[in-house]
């Protein structure tokens, strides 16, 4: 069974063990998911199941949005609830100064990723080194704060709403917005709201063509050839330009690749989303 399709991840399950009890819902051994959600982190995260596992990174999931509340005074080495350390008295803040500081950090944005994150050094993950106490050295990255609003305060919890590009840390996001306010803080809840187009909907199955960040082409000879997976060149095609696109046959669909010397399979005998989902 191929599907695509949202859950709402619950908290205090990772992304990775809840595909148990999706293989077990929808009776499929072979099942993917994108945009890994924190343990503590709820919300949208998009799932797939059988062939269609193998176009993740086709996928528009830019921009995502998310609405957190940063605990101020709360400090965590995994800068959320999990392992919380201490917790300090902080005095409160003019809502004005909390929105002006939110506002500052609009545009690109440089952090280090958490220390407890799926980054990668030397081959081994950085959350699997933290906890076995050994030293996690990451380099910093940016990521794109397209907007940001405070949504309340109840000191001292401060929950707000942001849209980022895809790859972005809320947890850092967090972190930084604690440090401008010169106090400690700590997320104590994230939920992400949709990922490009992607939002929870009952977890109905979606159809991917409408889903791919790449565009269409058309086969122009023999469509046979290329559910075969037969050698083709670009007089097979109606766009001949290099890149990258989707392209579909009476029965299944392939996502093609045209470079400068030949045309190559991506993906091949897809078969197309069923018009009666589960």
């Amino acid at each position: 069974m191929n599907r695509l399709f949202v859950v709402n991840k619950p908290i205090f399950r990772s992304s990775n063990g809840y595909m148990s009890y999706v293989k077990r819902k929808y009776a499929t051994k072979k099942v993917g998911f994108s945009g890994t959600l924190d343990p503590f982190a709820t919300g949208c995260l998009i799932v797939a199941t059988g062939q269609y596992t193998k176009l993740f990174q086709y996928l528009n999931k830019t921009p995502k949005s998310y609405r957190a509340t940063l605990w101020l005074g709360a400090s965590s080495d995994t800068l959320d609830i999990e392992h919380i350390a201490h917790i300090a008295e902080v005095s409160p803040f003019p809502h004005a100064y909390l929105d002006e500081v939110l506002q500052s950090f609009v545009g690109d944005i440089e952090y280090l990723p958490p220390k407890y994150s799926a980054k990668k050094i030397a081959g081994e993950r950085a959350y699997d080194l933290a906890r076995q106490g050994k030293e996690v050295t990451l380099k910093s990255i940016q990521s794109t704060l397209y907007s940001i609003k405070l949504l309340n305060y109840s000191h001292p919890f401060l929950h707000f709403e942001a849209t980022v590009s895809e790859g972005t840390y809320i947890r850092s996001l967090g972190q930084l917005i604690a440090q401008k306010l010169g106090v400690e803080g700590t997320l104590s809840s994230l939920h992400r709201l949709h990922e490009g187009a992607f939002r929870f909907e009952e977890e109905k199955a979606l159809n991917p063509f409408e889903y791919l960040a790449i565009p269409r082409n058309r086969c122009i000879k023999d469509e046979k050839d290329m559910e075969l997976g037969k050698k083709i060149d670009t007089s097979y095609l109606e766009n001949q330009n290099e890149g990258i696109y989707l392209v579909e046959t009476s029965n299944f669909f392939a996502i093609i690749e045209i470079t400068h010397e030949s045309v190559i399979y991506r993906l091949n005998r897809l078969e197309k989303f069923a018009t009666a989902p589960l």
